[in-house]
């Protein structure tokens, strides 16, 4: 498997899981321990995946992301808010969801 390759495969099933150890991916894609911390790093630099350390430590990534999943601007996002300003009942709980669904997960936890 190529470098990149990986580091998709990593990202992927970090969207799917939520939360792995270090040990635990570099075991799984058969890497080393170095390798794996490597491969985080690089990833954190363009997708909403940090690490932790200590109790509850290990990898993250952001709740909400999903890895190809498109997301709003903040300004459409904005947009959708002020719009659902004017909505009542069932339309507004529509408008609610699609912002909730779609709104840029909050990437500052790294």
């Amino acid at each position: 498997m190529e470098v990149v390759e990986r580091r998709l495969a990593i990202l992927e099933k970090m969207c799917v899981r939520r939360f792995d150890t270090i040990d635990n991916l570099a075991n799984e894609f058969q890497v080393s321990r170095n390798t794996m911390k490597n491969d985080i790093l690089i990833l954190s630099c363009s997708y909403p995946i940090y690490t932790k350390q200590g109790n509850c430590g290990g990898v993250y990534i952001v709740e909400g992301y999903y890895f190809g999943m498109k997301y709003f601007t903040d300004e459409q996002t904005a947009l959708l808010e002020k719009i659902s300003c004017s909505l009542v009942g069932e339309d507004l709980k529509t408008m609610e969801g699609i912002i909730k669904t779609f709104k840029r997960p909050d990437c500052d936890k790294r």
